[in-house]
């Protein structure tokens, strides 16, 4: 295979995994819009988001171990396919809500179904992606090559919310689109994905002699930065199995589930708290909460790709100086009542979980040897996508209770975390 194929293989494969995670956040960024103008309760549109990340979670492993079955091929192709279908019915659902055909309680229950396809299918993707990639470099080149695959989540969680507010379709003869356009145009553009890897990939079900595999990937999420616990479990050899309470990662894999939930809690109300303290319309809220959006994962990302390699920190270290910017980034957040202050706090909050969430990865991976690095980072990948299951719901929960309830709970949590990493976290 020659060096441009090779290149054309990988942008291919960067392109999945980027549609992915930006369809995604496109439509968890117009969801609380989305409920509000359907006039569903908060805590409905936080079941959509917890039902499907539930989903992946359960289902990602699953599909990472039937790649060398079924062909890495066909995995890509479920899962993009997985994902084309579930927005567009998604759209379907909503735009039926929209125009009055159906109510919009139960054009939420419909849309919840859809997201389930989601959930399922969509993490079928990840891993035979990775393996492909991996099936085509060196040892030596593995691990950057996936570095650089895992990155397309995280510029999707800043795209994701950017492209939305430019996606709201207005009537399409005597349908009203609006809201449910940008579920339309990513189901659109993830079919196109799929067509392109049908015709680029050739079908290796018959071939089963790869030794390279994929490992499962959290759940791509507002806020959801990626941390390089997958790369390591998909380069890592098969070894040493560590449970949950090993005493050597036990602290650890607490710190990173309640960092893990503060995060969650507070990105999926964000876009509920931008609508009521501008007091804006939900179809005139996506510009401002894509800005918040857009800026929190930004920080996120200036944190673990600029920041953290400069400053050389100790995994303990960082997770300390993450916690106390996201203390009170989250505080701050809560008591913002502009688009300046809710964007600066939700950036500083989110440039803490950035220092946070690797923190928690290096961390965990120190405490053991190398015969436990698949475990473990399995482990870490694992609670990561974990938050995003409970973490919406009692967030957006919370926030039905308080708007600024949420964010003053997980900037607590932070602070009491402050007191247990210090106490607790060893190099």
């Amino acid at each position: 295979m020659t060096a441009s194929s090779v290149d054309r293989r990988f942008t291919l494969m960067f392109l999945v995994m980027l549609t992915i995670a930006a369809g995604n956040t496109a439509l968890q960024s117009v969801l609380p819009a989305l409920g509000r103008s359907l006039g569903v309760k908060d805590s409905a549109v936080a079941a959509a988001f917890s039902v499907s990340a539930l989903l992946w979670v359960v289902a990602a492993p699953f599909w990472a171990d039937r790649s060398d079955h079924h062909g890495k091929r066909a995995m890509i192709l479920l899962g993009v396919g997985g994902f084309s279908v579930s927005l567009t019915l998604c759209g379907l659902f909503l735009a039926a809500g929209i125009n009055h055909w159906i109510g919009g309680t139960l054009a939420f229950v419909l849309f919840i179904g859809g997201r389930l396809i989601y959930g399922t299918f969509g993490s079928a993707a990840p891993p035979a992606v990775q393996a492909i990639v991996a099936g085509e470099t060196t040892r030596d080149e593995r691990t950057k090559a996936l570095t650089l695959l895992a990155s397309a989540f995280g510029l999707g969680t800043i795209l994701g919310p950017a492209l939305a507010p430019y996606l709201l379709l207005g009537k399409i003869g005597f349908v009203t689109v609006g809201l449910a356009g940008p579920a339309f145009v990513f189901a659109l553009f993830g079919v196109g994905v799929w067509v392109t890897v049908r015709r680029m990939l050739p079908d290796d079900h018959a071939s089963r002699t790869s030794p390279t595999y994929g490992a499962t990937s959290a759940y791509p999420s507002i806020g959801g930065a990626p941390t390089g616990a997958s790369v390591t479990a998909a380069t890592a050899p098969v070894g040493e199995q560590v449970a949950y309470t090993d005493p050597r990662i036990r602290a650890w894999m607490i710190a990173g589930l309640v960092m893990g939930h503060a995060q969650a809690m507070t990105s999926q109300a964000i876009g509920f708290l931008v609508i009521d303290r501008l007091h804006v319309a939900p179809d005139k809220a996506l510009e401002p909460t894509g800005i918040v959006l857009m800026m929190g994962a930004g920080a996120a990302l200036l944190a673990q790709w600029g920041v953290i390699p400069r400053l050389n920190l100790a995994p303990r270290a960082l997770v300390l100086v993450g916690l106390i910017l996201a203390a009170a980034g989250t505080a701050l957040t809560g008591l913002g009542t502009s688009l300046y202050t809710i964007a600066t706090a939700y950036a500083l909050a989110s440039l803490g979980f950035g220092f946070t969430r690797p923190g928690f990865t290096a961390g965990a991976s120190l405490a053991v040897g190398a015969d436990a690095q698949g475990s473990v980072a399995g482990k870490v990948t694992s609670v990561n996508g974990a938050s995003f299951v409970l973490g919406p719901s009692i967030g957006v929960g919370l926030y039905e209770l308080q708007h600024s309830l949420p964010y003053l709970a997980a900037g607590a949590a932070c602070a009491v975390m402050i007191v247990y990493a210090w106490a607790a976290l060893r190099e």
